[in-house]
């Protein structure tokens, strides 16, 4: 399988993250909170879908919503009720989305975000946070993993990175100073738990400093909720900590595990994308097409997981799981002595690698206490080793060694997955390759 992947795709792989050295696994089914590879192997489940799966895997009602829209039709190449019916559904979880624009991706809902602000504002660029990431079109293709100085990723027109102002994240005098340098900023982007689902954490205090400064100065304030919308709290970031964006970006969770995201907002804002708008107005329109917007499957597995997640607990229990899993990780590095930390917001961990063996106490880190660049800094060689040793114990978890939780991640599963990290942390302690404390 893995020669066969290599001859047809580039490095035998169909996303970054799921690159692992000397290969990855090739999954053949799942179910809950697992996974099966075509060799048989479990293994308790931490991708999580890249965080799309809220609910686990083949969650019964999604499927048989899906299964109900999958016998009228995959595409009508017309307006449907499903559509509609998903629209709603998210704005009874989030309503500051007033009007909703849906996209086949994240990618695309915030590419759209940024035509919208445009429009709106009659501004031009783009201030955005270093690690926080946004998709990878063009405007967002530096400044997450590398190119921290705005210079282009390969493939980027120097005058398009040229538009996007990157700021430090918790930084807000980095940005007070920029809005006041530069008076053509239409919108500022982040995610609002930090870049990376949290990986780079925010204070949620700078979250309302940041909506004063943005609405002081006329700028846009776009919540990237692609990762924590419906997951942090059902109503996503915005909800949790209480500050309304001008502008929402979705997609994951949105779908219910299938393709689909959105952009939503205040409603002369989208307005840029109506028809009637712009005659009325006498303006040009956003033009905006796009085969896969609003799949009805889609639209039907998306419309039945927000119900789901609006009347039941499955999010607390997902954020509940990640609380405890994130005290017994830690608790697990005191007993074997390494210098790691686990912290996270809400239904989710990373873990903190230490690469500059800092004195720590895994049981008291702050994690906003150490840099950006600190806190994201991992060896390639130990991440890939950690990845590889939790695959042999039956735990699979991300491209950066993070955690993302279901719902339908039990008791069971949390004994399971300790015993795998207690595994792995000792066969590299073998190598003596660990921070100690």
């Amino acid at each position: 399988m893995v020669s066969e992947a290599r001859a047809l795709l580039p490095s035998g792989i169909t996303h970054d993250s799921r690159y692992t050295r000397p290969y990855g696994i090739y999954v053949d089914r799942a179910e809950g909170p697992r996974k099966w590879d075509v060799d048989g192997n479990a293994y308790i489940d931490y991708f999580g879908g890249h965080g799309a799966l809220l609910l686990g895997h083949r969650h019964p009602d999604v499927e048989r919503s899906v299964h109900r829209a999958l016998s009228d039709g995959t595409h009508f190449g017309a307006n449907h009720v499903r559509e509609v019916d998903w629209a709603r559904a998210a704005q009874r979880l989030m309503p500051s989305l007033q009007l909703i624009r849906f996209t086949a991706s994240g990618t695309e809902a915030t590419h759209m975000a940024f035509r919208l602000a445009r429009a709106y504002t009659g501004k031009s660029r783009i201030m955005r946070f270093r690690t926080h990431f946004h998709g990878w079109h063009d405007h967002m293709a530096f400044g997450v993993s590398n190119h921290f100085d705005g210079t282009p990723s390969p493939g980027v027109l120097p005058e398009l990175a040229q538009q996007v102002l990157l700021a430090d994240p918790s930084d807000l005098s980095d940005v007070k100073q920029a809005l006041i340098d530069d008076g053509d900023v239409a919108a500022v982007i982040l995610e609002p738990t930090g870049g990376g689902g949290g990986g780079t954490p925010l204070d949620p205090s700078f979250l309302h400093d940041l909506r004063d400064l943005t609405a002081k100065h006329g700028v846009l304030l776009i919540f990237d909720e692609v990762v924590t919308g419906f997951r942090v709290s059902p109503g996503g970031a915005q909800a949790l900590y209480g500050v309304t964006p001008d502008l929402t970006t979705l997609a994951k969770i949105l779908a219910g595990g299938l393709p689909g995201g959105a952009v939503g907002g205040r409603s002369e804002i989208l307005a840029h994308l109506d028809f009637e708008w712009a005659l009325e107005a006498g303006a040009e329109k956003i033009h905006h097409p796009g085969t896969f917007n609003a799949n009805p499957v889609s639209a039907a597995a998306g419309t039945t997981a927000l119900g789901i997640i609006a009347e039941t607990d499955a999010c607390r229990r997902a954020i509940d799981f990640g609380t405890l899993i994130r005290q017994r990780l830690n608790e697990l590095f005191v007993r074997r002595g390494v210098a790691w930390a686990a912290y996270g917001v809400g239904s989710s961990f990373h873990i903190y690698m230490n690469l500059g063996e800092q004195v720590l106490d895994p049981l008291d880190f702050n994690p906003l206490s150490v840099s950006f660049q600190t806190i994201s800094a991992k060896s390639p060689d130990i991440l890939n080793k950690w990845r590889l040793a939790l695959l042999l114990g039956g735990v699979d978890v991300s491209g950066l060694g993070s955690g993302v939780i279901s719902a339908t991640h039990d008791g069971d599963t949390l004994e399971k997955t300790i015993q795998a990290c207690d595994d792995a942390l000792g066969m590299l302690l073998e190598e003596e390759v660990l921070p100690r404390l």
